[in-house]
């Protein structure tokens, strides 16, 4: 089994109903086993401002699943929430799923890179992830824990924690 972590984020269509519901279709597949998750914190929009703030969260898992077969999942359950995959860059979404790591592996592929090549200048990815992975160190050496304590919050605040949404 190869431990994971998947950023999630919500904007669109009841957020925190859209955070649950793919923590639990993550929870029921056969394929994963989801060891936890983070608080779900409410974040300004990264990209154009005239969309409402998201819930963003982290959940830890563990899966045999090859990386493009884990992000087809992830596909999967994005389309059956309703996610439109539209041209428009950071715009509002029903539900993101994103690969942060996948164990210790760098993947370059044009339909997946891992680590997620945006996760260190990203506090509402690297706050969640330190708040469940503390003394992680990323696959090129850096620890999560000084990246955390670097990074400015920007906004960032904790809207449900763990045992309120997973």
């Amino acid at each position: 089994m190869t431990t994971c972590y998947l950023a999630l984020g919500s904007n669109l269509v009841n957020p925190l109903h859209q955070a649950i519901a793919a923590r639990r279709a993550l929870a029921a597949s056969t394929e994963l086993n989801v060891i936890s998750s983070s608080s779900l914190y409410r974040s300004r929009p990264m990209g154009p401002q005239d969309q409402p703030d998201y819930l963003n969260a982290v959940i830890q898992l563990e899966t045999d699943l090859a990386p493009l077969d884990l992000l087809d999942l992830c596909q999967k359950i994005e389309l059956e929430q309703g996610r439109e995959r539209k041209d428009e860059r950071w715009g509002p979404r029903t539900i993101d799923l994103d690969i942060l790591l996948y164990g210790k592996q760098v993947i370059d592929t044009p339909r997946l890179t891992v680590p997620h090549y945006g996760m260190k200048q990203r506090e509402f990815v690297l706050l969640p992830l330190a708040e469940i992975a503390n003394d992680l160190c990323l696959p090129d050496g850096s620890l999560l824990q000084f990246l955390a304590e670097s990074i400015d919050s920007n906004g960032l605040q904790v809207f449900k924690r763990p045992q309120e949404w997973a």
